[in-house]
């Protein structure tokens, strides 16, 4: 489990995006602590995916300050600090699932970094998404779910501390979808890794989340931050009264969005 301190995980101040002259986000400031589980929702153009590009260093700010557990997220990076699943898995069709997985350690190897991981924890993490068995199968030879499962051991072989996901399930049916949601609280649960994910379901986001935040479009802004106060996160919750409370309180601060 992480140390946790008073440091946040994230933490933004007035951080804007601009791209020539269309304003992506503008102002963003909210901290993300320790250990939390935050979803992130908001329409469609909003600027969720650019925010999580932000965060990771993959887009600069042009005003304001990022940063990850008090560093700036170049130094973050360099630290592997930080890890990103996309929603397309983005695995190498020619290697296998085991070498997928331990890719992180050939690009380190190849850049001189040496890295707190080794073949035997990648085998740990596979076993951990339920994918032991598996280590010789080859992309193609496996669900999307499945593929999802790889990306996700991937992320989490170099142990990092903040997790960054934008709608990784978001192309997966249903009950796939579901069943992932459970694994990912559990690995959540396990590791102590801070998770921002974005998704366009609001009951999706009330069901994984600790902090739902809410972003408003043209130009992306925080319209709001909920806490999540719900015990037993099983599929069944769902059914209850207090989640569609949630689901309710989200939908009429979407449609203000």
């Amino acid at each position: 489990m992480l140390d946790h301190s008073d440091t946040p995980a994230v933490s933004l101040k007035g951080a804007q995006v601009r791209f020539n002259r269309f304003l992506a986000l503008q102002d963003i400031s909210i901290d993300f602590d320790q250990g939390g589980f935050y979803s992130v929702l908001g329409p469609s153009g909003c600027g969720k995916s650019t925010l999580l590009r932000l965060i990771s260093d993959l887009v600069p700010a042009d005003r304001g300050e990022v940063a990850i557990l008090g560093k700036p997220t170049e130094a973050a990076r360099l630290a592997r600090e930080f890890a990103f699943v996309f929603q397309d898995a983005t695995l190498l069709p020619w290697r296998n699932v085991l070498d997928n997985v331990c890719l992180p350690l050939e690009i380190g190897r190849k850049r001189g970094v040496a890295l707190n991981a080794s073949r035997d924890d990648a085998r740990r993490l596979i076993r951990m998404v339920g994918l032991e068995g598996r280590e010789k199968a080859l992309p193609h030879e496996l669900s999307g779910g499945q593929r999802q499962r790889v990306a996700i051991a991937r992320a989490l072989l170099c142990k990092p501390r903040v997790l960054l996901m934008d709608e990784p399930f978001g192309a997966l049916d249903e009950m796939t979808r579901d069943r992932l949601n459970l694994e990912l609280l559990d690995l959540w649960r396990e590791s102590g890794v801070t998770i921002v994910f974005v998704t366009h379901s609001i009951s999706e986001a009330v069901f994984l989340g600790t902090h739902v935040l809410t972003l408003a479009a043209h130009p992306g802004r925080v319209r709001d931050l909920t806490a999540i106060d719900l015990p037993h996160r099983r599929i069944e919750i769902r059914e209850t009264p207090e989640f569609n409370a949630y689901c309710g309180k989200l939908r009429r601060i979407l449609e203000t969005c």
